[in-house]
């Protein structure tokens, strides 16, 4: 039996190779954490949330429109992730004081997964068990079309059995032999223990019981807590929020999206908070924030990009400047579910004459101050590793108007009487326009773009006057990320008309990936957040594949697909945030997967 309790993750942040990882349990930055041991009296942060939005979930299942990355981050403190990650250290790898699991063990045949339970406790007392594990299971496999995280063939579908060991131990059935490390951190990362005796009913005042394990009944269930989750003004005083396991709960969370966390004093496991208080405090815009920061109002917040340049200005008022890089991509998706546009984004000639307009290198240096790096692909590029082709770090569509004029013009588009483009020669041969473009079609593009970020309101100008050069007309409409969001989910839940064209929601980068950047979530055909419905049968094939195989090649190869395919408009990475942090408070490290970790964060002076 092949041992892999306390194994170190696959570490893709680094240029450190696999032979070099060091083990799991040992040395992840949570050993180090600042927290636990503080003597100071102070025992409150104030934490600034990205501007124009704020957190609206805390059901352990999302609903598509509810995937911020805030929203995991403040959950996982109240509903710890079976397998939690973490690259503060520099590498991504398995945190095992963050998460549910104890331990994990691989069969000889890689097709089953025995996991031990940590030692955690509900906040009413009552032990975690495999029964919490198994509820989430099945809830989420009798209703997975309704969850954000799901895609077809991968968790919960790719469990074939959940079998109950012991009260502390279960073990898990695959379907396949898959890559162990995509298996743990991009699919039983996704899972949390939710408290079965106490949310496994379907009214407010029904009995609990073993609804899950029929369809049905599971079914009743899940429509039950989804309701209840929509309610965000009750996060405080319903009974069923109360019930964590983490080292917070809910003291209050508001409408507007302030919330105010607590120390769970009932609180078991390993990772105990110094900070008793925990206030994420909502913005309308990032000047608003910053105005605040100056003001002292918040101890870990952000400034723009274009305060990197005068750092003293903060430093003097007692802060310390940390930006805070994402294992991310930020991109801009395509409705190819367009009725009117779609036909013409089909079109791989139209994607690369606009992905020739896109300035990335000028975007990053002189609109984000350094603060965001070009992307090429869907492999994150910074720091480098083995998962990224040469292809997507060499660019295949550099800034060229020339060239991309050129790509318009071959293919049966000519400028109109208002400079804007027109098909003119419709069809599908040689020159023309492409299938489903009609004679007259102007190559007018909507893109629809979250809100409050000055450096987001300035690229998208950059791009609109470099589109306008080459007959191009853009159109911005800017929205609230909460929107945004909604917005992209339209076509995929048929709650709305289908009809955005580009959204942009990335001011603080569009994805961030678990240890393994697989594109299983993002790019595959029937996946929710294949938001733009891109559909391209190799590239599905070689997500496929990425799950089963450790063979890093197969991954460069997606990368280069993907980044000549582009099946969403590749943009510049922002980092996720330039942090400002009140001297005094340790953060201990920023991790790249936009967890916050709060419970690690103390005063030391």
């Amino acid at each position: 039996m092949r041992t892999a309790v306390m194994r170190r993750f696959v570490a893709p942040l680094s240029m450190i190779a696999a032979a070099t990882l060091v083990l799991a349990g040992c040395t992840t930055s949570s050993d180090n954490a600042g927290g636990n041991g503080s003597t100071t009296e102070k025992d409150s942060v104030t934490y600034a949330l990205p501007a124009g939005t704020g957190p609206n979930w805390i059901l352990p299942i999302s609903s598509p429109d509810t995937m911020a990355t805030h929203n995991g981050a403040i959950k996982a403190t109240m509903f710890p992730r079976l397998f939690s990650f973490n690259g503060a250290s520099g590498t991504m790898g398995w945190d095992q004081k963050a998460s549910a699991a104890e331990s994990y063990e691989f069969s000889e045949d890689s097709l089953s997964l025995t996991i031990k339970l940590a030692d955690l406790t509900w906040a009413d007392g009552v032990p975690v068990t495999s029964r919490d594990v198994e509820f989430w299971y099945n809830l989420v496999r009798f209703n997975a079309e309704k969850t954000g995280g799901y895609s077809e063939g991968n968790v919960p579908d790719n469990i074939t059995a959940f079998e109950t060991i012991d009260d502390k131990t279960f073990k898990l059935t695959f379907d396949a032999v898959y890559n162990p490390d995509f298996m743990l951190a991009n699919q039983l990362s996704l899972i949390y223990p939710m408290p079965a005796h106490a949310w496994n009913k379907t009214s407010d005042d029904g009995e609990v019981g073993d609804f899950d394990r029929e369809e049905a009944s599971a079914i009743e269930v899940f429509d039950y807590l989804f309701a209840e989750a929509k309610d965000m003004k009750t996060y405080a005083t319903n009974p069923l929020w109360q019930v964590v396991s983490g080292p917070y709960k809910v003291e209050s969370w508001s409408d507007s999206g302030q919330v105010v966390l607590t120390a769970n004093e009932e609180y078991t496991g390993t990772d105990v908070p110094s900070i008793k208080t925990v206030t994420f405090v909502p913005f309308t815009s990032a000047d608003a924030e910053v105005n605040a920061v100056r003001s002292g109002e918040v101890d870990y917040g952000y400034v723009t990009a274009a305060d990197l340049v005068n750092e003293a200005q903060f430093t003097d008022l007692g802060y310390r400047v940390e930006p805070w890089a994402g294992w991310s991509i930020t991109y801009m998706p395509y409705n190819f579910a367009n009725p009117e546009m779609g036909a013409v984004y089909k079109q791989l000639y139209v994607r690369q004459a606009l992905q020739h307009a896109v300035d990335q290198e000028t975007i990053s240096d002189v609109v984000w101050h350094g603060a965001a790096k070009p992307g090429y692909g869907p492999i994150p590029q910074e720091p480098d590793s083995d998962y990224i082709s040469d292809t997507q770090k060499n660019n295949p569509y550099p800034f060229d108007l020339d060239t991309a004029a050129k790509l318009f013009a071959d293919n049966g588009w000519t400028a109109g009487k208002d400079g804007t483009l027109e098909c003119t020669n419709a069809g599908a041969g040689a020159g023309q326009c492409g299938e489903g473009i009609a004679a007259g079609q102007k190559m007018e593009i909507v893109v629809t773009t979250q809100n409050g970020s000055q450096e987001t309101d300035n690229m998208m100008a950059e791009i609109q006057s470099s589109l306008a050069k080459i007959g191009v007309k853009m159109t911005i409409d800017a929205r609230p990320l909460d929107a945004v969001l909604t917005e992209a989910q339209s076509c995929k839940t048929g709650e709305g008309a289908c009809t955005w064209e580009l959204t942009f929601f990335g001011t603080a980068g569009s994805w961030y990936f678990p240890a393994y950047p697989t594109g299983e979530r993002v790019f595959a055909k029937e996946t929710k957040w294949n938001a733009g419905q891109y559909d391209n049968p190799a590239a599905e094939e070689i997500i496929n594949q990425m799950t089963v195989s450790t063979d890093t090649s197969i991954s460069q190869e997606y990368s280069k697909l993907l980044a000549e395919d582009l099946p969403v408009m590749w943009m510049p990475n922002p980092v996720y945030q330039v942090s400002v942090v009140k001297e005094g408070l340790d953060i201990v490290a920023q991790d790249p997967g936009a967890e916050f970790f709060p419970q690690r964060w103390s005063w030391t002076k």
